[in-house]
């Protein structure tokens, strides 16, 4: 690890494999980060089972999912460290040591955790592990001395929230923990294939980075256009197309594909000839990555030594930042 580089942590929960709309909101700023900062990636399985407390081995199978993806899109372990949560204890130690900092209504006021909390139906059932989320989080970004944090922005009252708890602890004890900024994505979030909500592996409306020819191929053909574009000759819309949307993203030929959009809106051109022009763009950047990710799944030890390696890396960085929060809680005993 490059000491004199500025440090980022970014992560993703394993509850399922992951999809299109991380590739293009994280994934492929991850692999570019990489070489211009030290990076580390969480695999936050602690996170996970905040709401997937009942079925724990659905996360501990998508811990190898997601790394498969990671290494398959381009992150580099030799220039990116790759670790598991649970197995970074500093991290809960910190969150501990965090929960005299913050009080119960200001976690209750977040409001990234107040829509989560709308979005899962946890009113009625809402855990301390639920609501301690942003702390337990705040906890991954100070044990790595994270300068930035890439988030969207509703993530950002997180990232305030961590501020927060860092600027009060600085104060109470010692400046030893880094205040974190966020880098904010600009990219927009990608809509599911069904159109009514962002690509999630909850609403089953994402195409994995795994998918298949054949996978993709139903997937899009689902895709929600103009209802009202019944024929060929009909005038169609462009907003709000969910194809359209895609092609933005992904086709590469941003000139082919105004003229499609042209077309479109005039009449004449019909949803199969674009949804099959749209496979095939989403197939030339998926099938990469699934080649890849079919070749490190064939020897998934090798895939989890790589965990292995990439956590030692990460419990070494933070042991070094509990000895410090340790020697300015004055709880170092011997």
């Amino acid at each position: 690890m490059d000491k004199a580089k500025k440090i980022i942590l970014t992560g993703d929960r394993p509850t399922g494999p992951l999809h299109l709309g991380h590739f293009v909101g994280s994934l492929q700023n991850r692999v570019k980060l990489q070489d211009e900062y030290q990076q580390f990636i969480i695999i936050a399985d602690v996170q996970a089972l905040t709401d997937n407390y009942d079925n724990p081995q659905k996360v501990h199978d998508n811990i190898l999912q997601v790394t498969l993806d990671y290494l398959a899109v381009g992150i580099d372990p030799k220039k990116t460290a790759i670790f598991i949560q649970s197995m970074i204890p500093e991290i809960a130690e910190l969150t501990i040591f965090y929960l005299n900092l913050v009080t119960v209504e200001r976690l209750k006021r977040n409001p990234t955790v107040k829509e989560e909390i709308k979005n899962k139906n946890l009113s009625e059932n809402l855990t301390a592990g639920f609501l301690m989320y942003p702390i337990s989080q705040a906890a991954d970004i100070t044990a790595f001395k994270a300068d930035l944090v890439p988030v969207g922005e509703d993530q950002l009252p997180m990232i305030e929230q961590t501020a927060e708890i860092v600027r009060k602890f600085n104060r109470i004890y010692a400046p030893v923990l880094v205040e974190p900024q966020a880098l904010v994505s600009t990219v927009a979030r990608l809509s599911g294939i069904d159109g009514k909500a962002k690509m999630s592996k909850s609403l089953g409306n994402a195409i994995y980075l795994g998918d298949s020819l054949e996978a993709i191929s139903e997937k899009v053909m689902q895709m929600y256009t103009d209802p009202n574009h019944l024929k060929v000759s009909d005038p169609g819309k462009v907003e709000g197309n969910i194809v359209f949307e895609y092609l933005d993203a992904f086709d590469p030929d941003k000139n082919a594909v105004q003229k499609m959009k042209d077309d479109y809106q005039k009449g004449g051109l019909g949803d199969v000839v674009i949804k099959k022009h749209l496979i095939e763009v989403l197939e030339n950047i998926i099938k990469p990555i699934r080649e890849k990710r079919e070749e490190l799944s064939k020897d998934p030890e090798k895939v989890m030594k790589i965990l292995q390696e990439g956590t030692a890396k990460a419990r070494e960085f933070a042991g070094q930042t509990m000895k410090e929060v340790r020697e300015a809680m004055k709880i170092k005993y011997f």
